[in-house]
């Protein structure tokens, strides 16, 4: 049972229209602010990473994103597994992901070695998340749950992440998800309302994200479960702070317990230019902006992303708590 299939609709404002070649290229030549300098990828822990990941034919969105947090994340030992192949169905303007309309079948054996993976790395917050798999009746939603499922039958106090598609609104694929045991759901709007169709593949949508968020936590709620909803906005891509604050109350309405906000970065050429680097100060603002939404946790930053570090400690700090709470409540009983 699907939510609901947005249509494309006008907005109040115009439509967001992509810069000029000579303003695109004046921004590409520009040099990055020094807040941007990445060192790149390498150290012993991340070669000893990225060997175990080649060995188990496992992806990170470390890399297949270009996520450049990436050495300071592998040198910790901490990774963002990526499940259903390293080919999205989608097209989004702002990913380095590889897109096919027929990505290869799924692989039966990545649950099992991701959970594998999982414990060689003796981590206690896991974060998984999946390319979009428009090609699979359940959108990839069971492969999804089993990995969760493999994770929690090795060790029931690892805390588990699910940065997941939207699955076309597919209620069905959303409770998949829940009943999986994970405890945090992520799903990304990406970008402010007025630029969803620019920056994201056209079956995507601003609507359709809240309310997979939304749906999820009801879901939870009705079983009794504890479940922590999160989201994530780029900036740079030529939204101003009224439509940020205006997607901050968005979320907040739907009841999303954590949000990040971070820099958005250009993959290639053939991606969407950067409109603007926004400034440290900037983000601190906004992040306090969000805050005062009532939001449990903001990460706000210009190398801030999805799969944040300083996000992750706080979620497993707070499902701790409340894991700890629901254990005396049952033993009060």
């Amino acid at each position: 049972m699907a939510i609901t299939y947005e249509l494309p609709v006008l907005p109040e404002r115009p439509l967001a229209r992509p810069m000029s070649p000579s303003l695109a290229a004046e921004v590409l030549s520009s040099r990055k602010p020094e807040w941007l300098k990445i060192r790149p990828p390498g150290g012993e822990n991340y070669t000893l990473l990225k060997g175990m990941l080649r060995e188990r034919n496992l992806h990170t969105v470390c890399e297949e994103a270009r996520c450049p947090n990436v050495t300071e994340c592998w040198a910790s030992g901490t990774a963002t597994f990526m499940l259903g192949s390293d080919t999205c169905t989608r097209a989004c303007r702002f990913c380095a992901v590889k897109t096919a309309r027929r990505p290869p079948p799924l692989d039966p054996s990545e649950p099992v070695h991701v959970a594998e993976s999982v414990a060689a790395l003796k981590l206690r917050y896991v974060v998984l998340t999946s390319v979009d798999r428009d090609d699979l009746e359940d959108g990839g939603s069971e492969h999804f749950a089993k990995t969760i499922r493999e994770i929690k039958r090795l060790d029931p106090s690892i805390s588990v992440e699910a940065l997941v598609p939207d699955f076309r609104g597919d209620a069905a694929a959303i409770h998949t998800i829940v009943d999986s045991g994970l405890d945090v759901y992520a799903h990304n709007i990406e970008t402010v309302r007025r630029l969803q169709y620019r920056v994201r593949d056209p079956r995507a949508g601003y609507l359709q994200s809240l309310k997979t968020l939304r749906e999820a936590k009801n879901y939870a709620r009705s079983k009794g479960q504890q479940l922590f909803t999160k989201s994530a906005l780029m900036l740079g891509l030529g939204e101003d702070a009224d439509e940020l604050r205006e997607s901050f109350d968005d979320l907040r309405s739907y009841d999303v317990d954590v949000l990040t906000i971070g820099q958005y970065l250009r993959p290639s050429l053939t991606h969407l230019p950067v409109e603007r680097y926004v400034t440290p100060e900037e983000f601190t603002q906004l992040g306090d902006d969000a805050r005062a939404k009532g939001f449990l946790y903001v990460a706000s930053g210009p190398m801030v992303r999805s799969s944040y570090r300083a996000a992750e400690l706080f979620m497993k700090g707070r499902i701790d708590q409340d894991r700890g709470v629901r254990a005396e409540q049952r033993e009060g009983h």
